[in-house]
């Protein structure tokens, strides 16, 4: 279906339902979420869509920020019918998520952030401005390889070149101007989102991978510690896409918490 100038999925799913909305992250599209649609539709009416700029969706319509991306959900879920959803946000995703629960508290049941940044420390942040930066001068792609290597274990690489390659095509398809500037939202969006004026105060989850340089186990417990009430996760040994790994590491305890929380 289209909505707000993107596509998503999830129209068909009863309305009966908790609703749960999952956000991609930066360069990628809904269908990361794949593996995991069968579990979470089970119980949930299930949400998955695309960013401005990102897979079936066309360009952001303005200069994108976090609001414009929280925006586009409340759009999404003014079209389906929908006044509270539960957010699932990875990566930028977790950034958008969290932003939502600022921009529109009332329409929020509760809240999954993974492998998320917080604050970086000065060293970190430069990094990130850099790989930004360079997105402009040298092009979408320029990025990748490094990316591959911080976000897959070597042993994943090796052995699933495939489910690697899935991350090129995605990036392949991203509008262009649309992807630099959302690097830009990934980059310097944080500090709008750390120690806000009025906490978040959904029920959340806060999950990261053990050996996620980005968004690090620290981060998520910073995250957490923001929140009332937040719980948090590490997920041993995986890297920044470890959910393109085993799944259902992310999954099992997401789907745990929000039955707890929404059912």
């Amino acid at each position: 279906m289209r909505h707000s100038g993107g596509k998503a999925r999830g129209e068909d799913q009863a309305a009966d339902r908790p609703a749960v909305v999952l956000i991609h992250g930066l360069g990628l599209c809904q269908r990361l979420f794949d593996p995991m649609i069968a579990g979470f539709s089970a119980p949930f009416d299930l949400i998955s869509y695309d960013l401005y700029g990102h897979g079936d969706s066309g360009p952001p319509p303005q200069t994108a920020t976090l609001s414009l991306y929280s925006q586009q959900i409340a759009g999404l879920l003014d079209h389906l019918g929908i006044a509270r959803a539960a957010l699932v946000g990875f990566s930028i995703g977790g950034m958008i998520n969290r932003r939502f629960a600022l921009d529109h508290p009332e329409r929020l049941s509760a809240l999954a952030i993974w492998n998320s940044p917080h604050d970086r420390g000065a060293q970190a942040q430069q990094l990130v401005e850099d790989r930004a930066a360079q997105v402009r001068t040298q092009g979408t792609m320029s990025t990748l390889p490094a990316a591959i290597e911080r976000w897959f274990t070597p042993g994943f690489r090796a052995s699933q070149p495939g489910r690697v390659d899935l991350v090129r095509q995605w990036r392949q398809r991203v509008d262009l101007e649309g992807y630099a500037q959302t690097a830009w939202v990934l980059a310097g969006g944080v500090p709008e989102l750390v120690r806000p004026a009025t906490p978040v105060t959904a029920p959340t989850l806060v999950m990261t991978a053990e050996n996620d340089s980005g968004s690090t186990p620290a981060m998520a417990h910073a995250i957490a510690a923001e929140i009332p009430g937040a719980h948090t996760a590490i997920v041993p040994a995986l890297q920044h896409l470890g959910l393109m790994e085993d799944p259902e590491a992310f999954a099992a305890p997401t789907l745990d918490f929000l039955k707890r929380t929404l059912l």
